[in-house]
């Protein structure tokens, strides 16, 4: 059996796949396998995807379902890799040829089951490091730590034990796309630590359909998803007071959005939500207001 699987979600990004496609064929180390969790495309992502297959280079594994959203697709995929790695590789982004190599030599060298997985860096495709680099002389951390306590900035890429990631499926909620991933990672960071690999592992390039430069529009279509990130975040014991209050400011926001009068009942700290309550108006507002003015063209 491989290592590791590389799995990438997809929709609608045939015209862009064919570079992670060709960074996996340069790998120098062939020990992994490539699911591709096709989201309900409607372009030609089957026919290019089985084109791969054909030509019989790596090992891909291909699963097609109905729409879900991002979160949808990683629980897919958690529930179908067998491999004892994962990490995820965007649809638009595309993995350094010694990224497989330096991940199994260090797992190799490093790897338990007393960790989760390992935390490396992402760079832009100019080869720039997305943020800042990881601490030096710091072998392990949690996700938290390193953003809050560290002071570490930037998308980075987290390499996890598949075994730990089908713990903690993502919820659907009906007629809503969207879930922070970042759930999963920090109910993982209560139980174990990353060890940190400095080394870039993916180069990313942010397309303008891309999740994350339309933060504004999915808070505003998946209230719901974002109500119970926000929750469950707030419940984290090793997070900060401020931490805990920006959590509790848009648990108010989406509450509101979705009219649910009962967000003081429902909240994991209700003097928090009170005191939050008109910044989560503000935000409310400030929000609607975003998302309804026309784009420009």
């Amino acid at each position: 059996m491989k290592l590791l699987t590389v799995f990438t979600p997809t929709y609608n990004r045939a015209y862009c796949l064919n570079a992670c496609y060709q960074s996996l064929l340069r790998q120098t180390c062939k020990d992994f396998v490539w699911l591709i969790i096709d989201d309900g495309s409607t372009d030609k992502t089957r026919e290019l995807v089985n084109s791969w297959i054909k030509e019989n280079r790596i090992e891909i594994n291909y699963h097609w379902q109905e729409n879900q959203g991002m979160h949808g697709a990683h629980n897919t995929a958690y529930e179908l890799i067998n491999t004892e790695l994962n990490v995820c590789i965007d649809s638009d982004d595309y993995m350094p040829e010694h990224a497989v190599e330096k991940i199994k030599m260090f797992w190799k060298r490093y790897g338990s089951d007393k960790v989760s997985g390992i935390i490396g860096l992402d760079s832009y495709t100019d080869k720039s490091i997305i943020g800042t680099d990881l601490p030096k002389g710091l072998q392990s951390s949690t996700l938290y730590d390193l953003y809050y306590k560290y002071g570490v900035t930037g998308d980075k890429k987290l390499v996890y034990r598949t075994q730990l990631t089908k713990q903690h499926p993502y919820p659907i909620f009906e007629n809503e796309k969207y879930v922070g991933l970042a759930y999963k990672y920090y109910m993982l960071d209560m139980e174990y630590e990353l060890l940190l690999l400095n080394e870039v592992l993916c180069c990313v390039e942010y397309l303008p359909d891309g999740s994350s430069l339309n933060m504004f529009n999915q808070y505003r279509k998946n209230p719901r998803g974002f109500a119970f990130y926000r929750k469950e975040l707030m419940k984290l014991p090793f997070t900060s007071f401020s931490f805990k209050f920006r959590q509790a400011i848009h648990y108010v926001s989406s509450s509101l959005m979705i009219k649910n009068w009962r967000l003081l009942s429902e909240t994991p700290g209700k003097m928090l939500t009170l005191l939050a309550i008109p910044f989560g108006i503000f935000l409310y507002f400030y929000i609607a207001t975003k998302t309804s003015q026309p784009e420009s063209g």
